[in-house]
């Protein structure tokens, strides 16, 4: 984890290592959200459904529960 300070206009500068390694140039768009008193910023992507593959465990299968629990309604 890297600290960084703020400038004098709220300005972060984000590790060169950071920058190289999520392609941020100068210019480039970063989305910012802040939840549960954290603040993200968010590097584009160049395909969203591709990076979030993989995110979510395959385990436990939310789609085999629910299709268990209908199953035992049906009984």
């Amino acid at each position: 984890m890297s600290k960084v300070k703020t400038l004098a206009k709220g300005q972060v500068v984000i590790p060169a290592e950071m920058r190289r390694k999520y392609h941020i140039n100068p210019g480039t768009e970063l989305q910012i959200m802040e939840y549960g008193g954290i603040i993200y910023l968010i590097p584009p992507m160049e395909d969203p459904l591709k990076a979030a593959q993989g995110s979510l465990p395959s385990r436990p299968s939310l789609a085999g529960q629910l299709l268990r629990e209908r199953r035992s309604d049906y009984k």
